[in-house]
């Protein structure tokens, strides 16, 4: 396959990041189907909501799964994990109890982490020095699948009935294939190992500045994100009067408007840098938020574009920042970057909650669009530090 004299294997990363467009439209099936397996299973709402902390539960692994992930065998976990989120994920319909359905659910937990700690490894390998690209390229994949999942499993559902989802399960065995012929030859063996680096806490130690900046941005943005993503139809129903129907187009047009914050973003980081594109989009998503706060009915669509853009693209941004960092240990940091964000989002989103119920919406947005700032500080001190780190 040819390469450019950057290094950028354009087809390669092409066909990695379509891979995980799949990949992670197969793991998104299960909130859309939740209503008709509560019908179907007859469990409680606690019962529904423990399912998705079940396929969660792997992520408390990263490291280990970054540890291993630095075997020369690295690209085969890459390679099953789609057929192994295929059929667990579509056999939820079917699954006879909750036992069953709890089962394939931490099955695809597993296979998830399978895939998303060594994969981006692959991309820095094979984007040359156009790793913000990559990850660009990479990340637009997994965003579009938070638009794509929902449609088409709603879609198969109402074709099928529930227990025809397990018709979608050859699409990701397909995807595996795709996958063996095109990687079975490329060599993804991590480089030699430098000694000198120490053991795993001393470079978990060195790179603390880049944990720091990552886990930092991320504490203080994540609670815009959960505003906009997991409360905005509420928001715009409940506490706007807006109809369902142009409160889950919002949804819609700030999900594809960050699709291409995803895809743009790492780019761009690899013209402007890392932490100064960081530093952008600290300073532009509060006061994007700011003004969607103010704004009524229609016009909060032409606000909810570029707030959608800024809102996905740190994500592209933080991952070629990792993978830019002077070790060879590339899966295990990245997996140490992914185990500190994954908990972060996942405690700030309750938080939004719990403040939404007793101040209501009108103050919970406002109170994580001012916290969201301090981004900034995150990204002013840790720049240069980073910068060190990286060599960039």
């Amino acid at each position: 396959m040819a390469r450019r004299k950057d290094g950028f294997q354009q087809g390669r990363v092409i066909n990695l990041s379509i891979v995980h467009l799949i990949h992670d439209i197969y793991t998104s099936f299960l909130a859309p189907a939740l209503p008709k397996i509560i019908e179907k299973l007859d469990i409680s709402y606690g019962m529904a909501g423990a399912l998705a902390v079940i396929q969660r539960i792997p992520s408390l692994f990263n490291p280990l799964m970054g540890m291993i992930a630095e075997k020369p065998g690295m690209k085969y976990m890459v390679i099953v994990s789609p057929a192994i989120s295929a059929a667990a994920m579509s056999l939820i319909g079917i699954a006879p109890t909750y036992i069953f359905l709890a089962v394939l659910l931490l099955v695809s937990g597993i296979s998830s982490m399978m895939w998303h700690i060594p994969s981006p490894v692959m991309i820095k390998q094979i984007a040359g020095e156009r790793t913000g690209k990559g990850m660009s390229y990479y990340m637009v994949g997994g965003e579009l699948a938070r638009t794509l999942g929902p449609l088409i499993i709603l879609g198969v559902i109402e074709l099928w009935g529930l227990e025809g989802t397990w018709k979608m399960m050859p699409l990701g065995f397909v995807a595996s294939f795709v996958l063996w012929v095109t990687f079975r030859k490329v060599n993804f063996t991590p480089v030699e190992k430098d000694h000198t680096e120490g053991n795993y806490w001393a470079i978990f130690m060195r790179y603390l500045p880049a944990f720091v900046l990552t886990g930092g941005f991320t504490l203080f943005q994540a609670g815009v994100k959960a505003s906009l993503t997991y409360y905005l139809p509420t928001f715009l129903t409940d506490n706007e009067g807006r109809s369902l129907v142009f409160a889950d187009t919002s949804l819609t047009i700030l999900q594809l408007a960050g699709a291409a914050g995803a895809l743009f973003s790492g780019t761009l980081s690899d013209k402007l840098g890392r932490t100064t594109m960081l530093l952008i989009i600290s300073i532009g998503t509060p006061l994007l938020m700011l003004l969607f706060m103010m704004l009524e009915g229609a016009w909060i669509i032409p606000v909810l574009i570029p707030l959608g853009f800024f809102l996905f693209a740190p994500t592209a941004v933080m991952m070629a920042l990792i993978q830019d960092l002077n070790t060879t240990r590339k899966a295990f940091v990245n997996a140490i970057y992914m185990f500190i964000n994954f908990f972060i989002s996942s405690a700030v989103i309750p938080s939004v909650g719990v403040i939404t119920d007793r101040h209501g919406f009108d103050t919970s947005y406002l109170v994580f669009a001012f916290i969201s700032f301090g981004a900034i500080g995150v990204v002013l001190a840790t720049r240069k530090s980073i910068s060190r780190l990286s060599g960039k």
